[in-house]
């Protein structure tokens, strides 16, 4: 438990030893732009939300190793929910994994209680893993790590992105003309950001924000940000009434030639499949 609860720290922290509020509901540990709020439990698995500079990043460290994939599914139920699945990102450890959406996932985390996170194939012969954990209430640490960053403690908007589909668009919404970052200059051979929008009536983007990135000095955030002015939407359910006012989210994937694996192979093949399909679908609303 020890040498997960380093490695997760060692990850998310990158920092040796922090002074700790002893009185705090979660582990409350802060140094200079840096505050991180963190539990652990006795099967291994340790939870963690952070402020750092500005940008901020929930984790859960002890996990199955994930191997040479870059993402990992996790489905995870709050109470007596069902299980939902989300995509997670892998960190350098890959017992580690980043939260797409850190901000929505803490402020669930804040009231503690029962969590189920199982973790597909992460038992010995590919048989899924459960993790049946009882979370401490948060009064404090989340919140601080929350407010420090500038995240608010309740935000309706994060039922409308449980709403969203897998392209991160509102049902009977699609892409007309997908965002497509370019690759920053950065020392990285390989970053993502997850960026949230408001759609505009003429399909347009507007309010956008980084959810996340990784690294975080990679400025690969702010990449994907300079991506949304050429982004557009389009109306499916009535072609070209406008667009509904709503939320949206994208996830850009940034990789140099060279540094690809199995995994990425496969995402730029599914890339191609979907630019396929949005130009037969840009043709057939223009009548051509």
């Amino acid at each position: 438990m020890k040498r997960t609860l380093t490695a997760l720290l060692a990850c998310v922290v990158a920092l040796p030893a922090l002074a700790q509020d002893a009185s705090a509901d979660w582990d409350l540990a802060q140094r200079r732009d840096l505050l991180v709020a963190y539990t652990q439990f006795d099967n291994g698995l340790s939870i963690a939300t952070r402020c750092a500079d500005g940008g901020f990043e929930a984790v859960i460290g002890g996990l199955p190793p994930a191997g040479r994939a870059t993402t990992r599914s996790l489905r995870i139920a709050f109470g007596e929910d069902d299980l939902v699945e989300s995509r997670w990102n892998v960190a350098t450890d890959d017992t580690i994994a980043v939260s797409e959406l850190p901000a929505p996932f803490a402020r669930e985390l804040r009231a503690g209680g029962r969590l189920r996170i199982l973790v597909p194939g992460g038992a010995e012969g590919g048989r899924n893993l459960m993790y049946d954990l009882v979370l401490p209430a948060s009064a404090g640490s989340i919140d601080q790590t929350l407010t420090t960053c500038g995240r608010p403690l309740v935000d309706p908007r994060d039922a409308e992105l449980e709403a969203l589909q897998d392209d991160g668009v509102p049902r009977n919404l699609a892409w007309a003309v997908r965002p497509r970052a370019e690759f920053p200059n950065t020392r990285y051979a390989r970053g993502f950001a997850v960026i949230t929008c408001v759609s505009n009536p003429d399909g347009s983007l507007r309010d956008c924000a980084v959810e996340t990135e990784h690294p975080r000095d990679g400025r690969f955030g702010a990449a994907t940000l300079a991506s949304a002015r050429r982004a557009r939407l389009q109306n499916l359910a009535e072609p070209g009434a406008p667009v509904p006012v709503g939320r949206v989210l994208y996830k850009t994937h940034f990789l140099m030639e060279g540094y690809q694996t199995r995994e990425d192979e496969e995402r730029m093949r599914e890339s191609r499949r979907l630019q396929r399909e949005e130009r037969a679908a840009r043709r057939a609303a223009s009548g051509e």
